[in-house]
């Protein structure tokens, strides 16, 4: 499959430009240019997956990391260490690339859905 087109693909091959904040073997956390909180992150995986629905078994470790990755950005965090992750599943629910990441969202008290 080809994922030339696909910002989040340019982003981890160096090719677009992106504030990285955290990186290891298997994901990538930028700023997001959009942001929707004082905090807003998108952890995004290196591997081209498009959702969540399109996870297989053989990534748990990699859904694991993601999560995890979220607890250590909060470890970082000044003043309170509470946050919001968002995961968008498909274009009806808002998703707009399909590359599968989350937003963290952290630096104000949000309201109920």
């Amino acid at each position: 499959m080809n994922h030339d087109n696909c910002i989040f693909c340019k982003i981890i091959a160096g090719t677009a430009p992106a504030k990285l904040i955290a990186e290891n073997d298997h994901l990538i956390v930028i700023d997001n240019i959009m942001p929707k909180a004082p905090v807003h992150y998108l952890i995004i995986s290196k591997k081209h997956t498009e959702s969540i629905s399109s996870l297989t078994l053989e990534d748990t470790i990699l859904a694991g990391e993601m999560v995890l990755m979220a607890q250590q950005l909060s470890s970082q965090l000044s003043g309170s260490q509470a946050f919001r992750l968002i995961v968008n599943n498909g274009s009806d629910v808002g998703q707009s690339v399909f590359h599968l990441h989350f937003h963290f969202l952290s630096g104000k008290k949000f309201s109920d859905f």
